[in-house]
């Protein structure tokens, strides 16, 4: 079982994952022994602070053990073709959990592998993190049926597993974002495609305020994200009026959870007294990385 893409998953096993996602949090003593004998290799063609450190962790803490390839180990698809190394790979250890640039190089990864490959992060989805938002706002006890989550600023990787798993689980999404910036016209047709059958609302808005008036959750990530550097100077302007900041936690439920995926560049996307908040929930998203990603590890290999 792969995961690349949290398209690919129906509503009961996003719903498995998030049961066992709540076991291994409340129990993780009884999944010891898990992944006894059983061979990971991480390869990260980016940097990455929460995703390796969890999953690092998560293996080891259920008798797993891991090797780390950085971006200039296997030199991914340069040094070597994917699919040579995906098929090399798929004789040595159990699971590639890779986290690259491009998701084409994701779907070919898959394609020449005999063993699971997890997304870790690429250009179009970061389903990972999407799961362990998601896991931390039922945690919560809000009832995702009836949930109005706001998104502010780019239309990223981020957004687009948010947009697949809030439609797919009937949360409704605003998203305030400049029109230069919204996501591709395919997340949203299959977005919008879920939420026919779950009932959410998608909303798509060029105003801030509009957006977050009334919202249960407000998120933002960062303006630029890795790869994009050279746009600093245009992004910080064409997103300056998108900032989560005081003025829009005001216009939101009094009650309302602010989130971020992290790393957050405080003062750009969000002010630092936002982070800090009491409404802020930005580290138990970022400790559920590790408890969801243990259950998703779990479930490619068949063990739930």
């Amino acid at each position: 079982m792969d995961f690349l893409s949290i398209k690919d998953l129906d509503v009961n096993q996003i719903k498995k994952i998030m049961e066992f996602s709540s076991k291994i949090k409340e129990n993780p003593d009884i999944f010891f022994d898990k992944l006894s004998k059983k061979n990971f290799v991480l390869i990260f063609q980016k940097p990455s602070n929460r995703t390796r450190v969890s999953f690092e962790v998560g293996i080891n803490q259920m008798g797993g053990n891991v090797i780390h390839l950085g971006s200039t180990d296997i030199g991914f698809g340069e040094r070597e073709p994917i699919k040579d190394i995906a098929r090399v790979l798929s004789r040595y250890v159990d699971c590639i959990i890779a986290r690259t640039y491009s998701h084409d190089d994701l779907i070919l990864l898959k394609e020449f592998s005999s063993i699971p490959v997890i997304n870790a992060l690429s250009d179009l989805e970061h389903p990972c993190q999407a799961l362990a938002d998601i896991f931390t706002l039922q945690e919560k006890k809000l009832n995702l049926s009836s949930l109005k989550l706001a998104y502010l600023g780019d239309g990223n990787n981020v957004l687009n597993s948010l947009l697949f798993l809030c439609s797919k689980l009937g949360v409704s999404i605003n998203m305030a974002i400049p029109e230069e910036y919204f996501p591709k016209k395919e997340v949203l047709s299959a977005a919008n495609n879920f939420a026919s059958e779950s009932g959410s609302e998608i909303k798509l808005l060029s105003d801030p305020e509009s957006a977050v008036k009334d919202a249960d959750v407000l998120y933002t990530d960062v303006w630029i994200s890795m790869g994009q550097e050279k746009e600093v100077d245009k992004r910080q302007n064409d997103f300056k009026n998108y900032q989560l900041n005081n003025k829009l936690v005001s216009l939101a439920k009094d009650n309302c959870l602010i989130m971020h995926c992290l790393p957050a560049h405080r003062g750009q996307e969000i002010t630092d007294s936002v982070v800090e908040s009491k409404n802020s929930i930005v580290f138990d998203q970022a400790e559920n990385r590790l408890h969801v990603q243990k259950a998703i590890l779990l479930w490619v290999l068949g063990e739930i």
